[in-house]
């Protein structure tokens, strides 16, 4: 029973844990398209971790609402992204240097939308 108990409240403690390499960066924290995430960046590096529940999803089906996550947060392009449906790590393009840095720890509600070209444009307002 009581392995039971400490596995559980691992497995709660997880949820949202950060990887080693991001242990101690500030989150933040964007809902798009329905799914959650927290977005850790530091440097050309970042991590979205889904919190929300979702049904089977497939990575093909989260990654786009990640990569905008992402790139919402960090104002940088995704170059390239890595991960599962849960944990996805990206490297980030922004341009000449690192990204800028967060004034404050900033949540923000995101919309993405499909353009008629193949790219998408994104709608992100403050979360209350």
């Amino acid at each position: 029973m009581r392995y039971a108990v400490l596995f559980t409240l691992g497995l709660l403690a997880a949820c949202d844990t950060p990887s080693p390499a991001f242990h101690g960066v500030p989150a933040h924290r964007v809902t798009v398209g329905g799914s959650d995430f927290t977005i850790r960046v530091k440097g050309l590096r970042a991590e979205a971790i889904r919190t929300n529940p979702q049904w089977a999803p497939r990575m093909a089906a989260t990654a786009p609402q990640g990569v905008a996550a992402i790139e919402a947060v960090s104002g940088c392009r995704v170059a390239r992204m890595t991960g599962d449906q849960a944990i996805m790590q990206a490297r980030l393009d922004c341009g000449d240097g690192p990204p800028p840095a967060a004034l404050f720890p900033l949540e923000l509600e995101c919309e993405a939308y499909e353009i008629d070209t193949g790219y998408g444009a994104l709608d992100c307002r403050p979360y209350p």
